[in-house]
């Protein structure tokens, strides 16, 4: 996190208290709210959230242990900034976009774990790199905001545009082609040069030219979202769910496998070795796209529970800031953030450190507010620029419910805000079905079934909500079996039970650790249940027969629908086909 311009004010203040991640200081009359300052002798970045005359309160990014009353307090004049440019790529940040790889040091003793100093803010960019611009304008050429300069190579995965910054249009002056460091001109325009680093706050949103509506889908390869629950590209979505319940790890299975240009993976207040284990695993995690790391098109933003309290906030700006540049350049962008829960347990401690008066179970009556203001930031929109690129960014908010009690507020005001709702359920997660998404509760709102009955198969909206409507009574019919067992019910009913079986185990479980099942494509999606509704059809033709409920159940090839997953998506037409042709033959022999 930088502040560019950070020009120190004439007269420093004085830290008057000091409460936790909150400080009080004196003697600030030029500060601006959410100016950055540097707090103490070792200059430790903060941010100013409250004004009164020359008295300013501020949130320390930094543990303030050994703090005292009296140290100087420097203004900088700027408000909480990233670095934008090539070499975002491929990084790990801390929640001030501070890089660890250059945090980290090792102490004298070769076991001990990396420490970070505090009051250390190297670049968030590499100065010494050079890269390759390749121009994409003339001198003589007129430009706008959003225009596009030329291009970097920033990894095998992702061509870099760098584009004119927001604000007046002019002439191009001079290009310069070739290999260029980030803070050198590459372009002038109208005699004012134009690097390829730039700098944006983190509370403000990055201007588009316009908002489209969500019209397609973010095609993450889970079965259980695609088809019942899925999530449009540019929309939200969030995933409460208690511990245990598999959210890391369905959130790392779409850092895989969406079908997103750009990840940024924001750890907010995540347990340190579930952090550690994403550091260790992502780097060999092999990209399908291109066959190389994962990390060629991934950011991560990390910030631990041990870590300061108040740099949480920060972290969820920072990752969406990112992800907005990105979406600026045309790209489909996944922000996927772990989790909102843990920054709102942020604002409910500094909030009381303010004495502020609290609202539902502490949280502060902004709560809502803040959420809303983050989530509204995703979207499909055309980008600034003549050219009229369309991006997205799509964002996905894992919550950490206490007790797994869906009615707490962070989930609540969630739920109002996101557009496709995952509920993980615990009991699932007990019987290892994962993901463990409750069907009886997820919801999607965005309608995309135009777009699979066009681009997948045009029977895709008539399956999916016949699926949706035999586990639904599936469901009912369990809580009769509960209380009277399985032979107070119909033949027809128990059909049901077996064909919701088939579904629950055999199309909606999916094994992250197996390198077929990891990723479903729609088309093989379609087939797979295809094949789960003619079976389900030609048991209810076999019940009508008088043909036993258990005998129908139990025909040998309903074994194969196991099997499916193990399919190659080239040959799901035709494999599904063959399948239900032998199911249907068993069930008409019975």
């Amino acid at each position: 996190m930088t502040a560019p311009h950070a020009t120190d004010t004439a007269r420093p203040g004085t830290v008057a208290r000091v409460a936790g991640p909150v400080i009080v200081a004196h003697g600030l009359e030029r500060a601006s709210l959410y100016d950055v300052v540097h707090v103490g002798d070792l200059r430790l970045p903060g941010e100013v959230i409250r004004l009164q005359g020359s008295q300013a309160v501020v949130q320390v990014y930094e543990d303030t242990s050994g703090l005292r009353v009296g140290e100087p307090v420097v203004g900088t004049g700027a408000p909480l900034q990233v670095e934008l440019g090539p070499g975002l790529l491929g990084r790990v940040f801390d929640g001030m976009q501070r890089p660890l790889e250059l945090l980290a040091r090792a102490g004298d003793d070769p076991f001990a774990l990396p420490m970070i100093e505090r009051g250390a803010a190297p670049p968030a960019l590499d100065r010494r790199r050079a890269w390759t611009f390749e121009p994409a304008v003339e001198p003589g050429d007129d430009v706008e905001a959003g225009d596009l300069l030329g291009t970097v190579q920033e990894t095998p995965a992702l061509l870099h545009r760098i584009l004119v910054p927001p604000g007046p249009a002019g002439v191009v002056t001079d290009v310069r082609g070739g290999p260029a460091r980030i803070e050198e001109p590459v372009v002038s325009i109208d005699g004012a040069p134009v690097t390829m680093l730039r700098r944006w706050p983190v509370r403000e949103p990055r201007p588009v030219a316009s908002r489209l509506d969500p019209d397609a889908p973010l095609l993450t390869g889970q079965r259980v979202v695609d088809t019942l629950f899925p999530l449009a590209r540019g929309g939200t979505a969030t995933m409460p769910g208690g511990f245990g319940t598999g959210k890391t790890v369905l959130e790392h299975a779409l850092a895989k496998w969406a079908h997103a240009d750009v990840v940024v993976y924001v750890a907010c207040g995540e347990r340190g070795n579930e952090l550690a284990e994403v550091l260790q695993d992502f780097p060999t995690l092999v990209d399908p796209r291109t066959g190389e790391s994962l990390m060629q098109r991934t950011i991560i933003v990390a910030n631990t529970s041990n870590m300061p309290v108040a740099a949480r906030e920060a972290s969820v700006y920072t990752g969406v800031t990112l992800a907005e540049y990105y979406r600026d350049q045309g790209y489909d962008v996944a922000l996927l953030a772990d989790s909102t829960s843990r920054w709102a347990e942020a604002l409910r401690e500094v909030s009381s450190r303010l004495e502020e008066m609290p609202a539902e179970e502490g949280y502060p009556a902004y709560l809502a507010t803040r959420l809303a203001e983050f989530y509204e930031r995703a979207g499909a929109a055309v980008c600034l620029g003549r050219e009229a690129r369309r991006g997205s960014l799509t964002v996905v908010g894992a919550v950490s419910p206490p007790g797994g009690d869906l009615s707490e507020p962070v989930t609540q005001h969630s739920l109002r805000l996101a557009g496709t709702f995952w509920a993980l359920d615990t009991a699932l997660a007990r019987r290892r079905h994962f993901p463990a998404v409750d069907w009886g509760r997820s919801y999607a709102l965005h309608p995309l079934g135009e777009w699979f009955e066009r681009e997948v198969n045009e029977g895709w909206e008539d399956q999916r909500a016949w699926a949706l409507a035999l586990l639904q009574r599936e469901q009912s019919l369990l809580e009769v079996v509960q209380m009277l067992g399985t032979d107070a019910l119909a033949p027809p009913e128990q059909v049901v039970l077996r064909t919701g079986r088939l579904l629950r185990e055999d199309f909606l479980q999916q094994s992250s650790f197996d390198e077929v099942d990891a990723s479903c494509a729609p088309p093989k999606q379609y087939w797979m249940l295809h094949v789960v509704r003619r079976a389900h059809a030609a048991m209810e033709r076999a019940v009508a027969r008088d043909v036993a409920a258990e005998a129908a159940g139990g025909a040998t090839t309903l074994a194969d629908v196991a099997r499916m997953r193990a399919w190659p998506e080239s040959d799901a037409a035709a494999r599904a086909a063959e399948l239900a042709a032998r199911i249907e033959q068993e069930l008409e022999a019975l």
